[in-house]
Parts: structure tokens; sequence; C-alpha cells
């Protein structure tokens, strides 16, 4: 009997540390009209996968997430640049992100050039993929360029620098397998050994509800 499908959902669940997506290649987009298939769900245009994938990211309150992060092992990630106003968002904590947002990107087949090697290891990084859990001293460069697709299948480019370009670096490392995590010592991997543990038991319990 054919497994029955889950529609295209608005918002997607996330895949968690522990999950195998996370640490595989992404697979190049080859056609960006072509519909693809999110693991568990009906097949839909990239268009719809990629505004999901802005919706989860706002529902999570994030900044960037990348399709490995809902188990779509492709090429492909969305980002925002908020408003920075620090005494707003302290008043008023559940404000929609939508509303503060001054760009949306979306990125096909991104290819990352350094421009500036200088790099920086002072700002605080997440991962949506690994809640509740922040650190500091991840390295990045402080400028990059992001050469990409759009979801026209035309060819663009973008310079950012500083939290956008740790952004942009960040998601860039999903289409490769690799977590921030993976750019800290093994000792503050170690210090949330309990935390990862059960990232990972619920991860393996999430696949198991998606595949059943």
């Amino acid at each position: 009997m054919p497994k029955v499908l889950r529609p295209h959902p608005s918002v997607y669940p996330l895949r968690l540390y522990g999950d195998p997506v996370l640490r595989r290649k992404a697979n190049p987009v080859s056609d960006v009209a072509a519909s693809v298939s999110v693991p568990g769900f009906e097949r839909a245009s990239l268009k719809e996968v990629a505004h999901s994938l802005l919706e989860t990211m706002f529902v999570a309150r994030g900044v960037g997430i990348a399709a490995p992060q809902v188990g779509l092992s492709q090429r492909l990630f969305v980002a925002v640049e908020y408003e920075d106003d620090e005494e707003e968002n302290e008043n008023q904590p559940d404000k929609p992100l939508r509303s503060k947002v001054l760009r949306d990107f979306v990125f096909v087949n991104p290819v990352l050039t350094v421009i500036n090697k200088k790099k920086d290891d002072h700002m605080t990084e997440g991962c949506l993929s690994i809640p509740n859990i922040y650190e500091e001293g991840v390295k990045r460069s402080r400028a990059v360029r992001v050469d990409y697709l759009d979801l026209d299948g035309q060819p663009q480019s973008i310079e950012a620098e500083d939290y956008l370009a740790r952004v942009f670096q960040h998601e860039i490392d999903h289409l490769n397998g690799v977590l921030f995590l993976d750019h800290l010592p093994a000792s503050v991997t170690d210090e949330y050994r309990k935390e990862l543990s059960a990232l990972q038991r619920q991860a393996k319990a999430n696949l198991k509800e998606l595949e059943g």
C-alpha cells in the first residue's frame, strides 16, 4: 500500500541535531521550475518550499534556515535582515518577526566567496536545529559575496558584512553538512552532552513518526 503523504505545509517541522540529513552534503537544484519533494509531504514548487521555509523561520524566531533543516537535501536556503531596534525587541518580544523584516533572501545553489579574510569570533551564534544552545567563539569571515540563482533561475550576487555575512556562512555550512558546534572546541560539545543526547533522541522519534 503506498504511503500517504501529508499536504504541503505552511510551516515545516524542524529536523533536530542527530538527524542524518543535517550531516549530508546537499545536492544542487537542477531545475528551479521543477517541483521538489520534502520527505513526508506532497511535492511542491520551489517557490512554495521557499515560502514555507520563511514561515518556519519566522515561527522559530530565526534569521535563516536551510533546506536540510526540514529534510530537503538540496542547496537552498532563506534568510532575512531585520530592523535593529533592541529597545522595541525587549518591550515587544512576541511581536511577529515578519513585521520587522527589512529584506528577505532566497538563495538557490549559493556559492560563497570570502572578500574580507579577517575573522570575527565575538558574536553569539545558535541554530534552529540545536535549540537553546548559544555560544560565542565561532570564527566567521567579516565580509563575503554570495553568487546564486533566484527563484526565476536568474543569476544574482550579494555582498554582506559582519552579522549578515555570518548568517550566510552559517546557512551555507548547513548545505555542506556542517553545524556551528563543529567550529568550536570539543569541550563545548561535551559541556552540552546531556542536551545534545536529548535532541538526538527527539530527532530519532521525529523520524519514526514522519516515516510512519
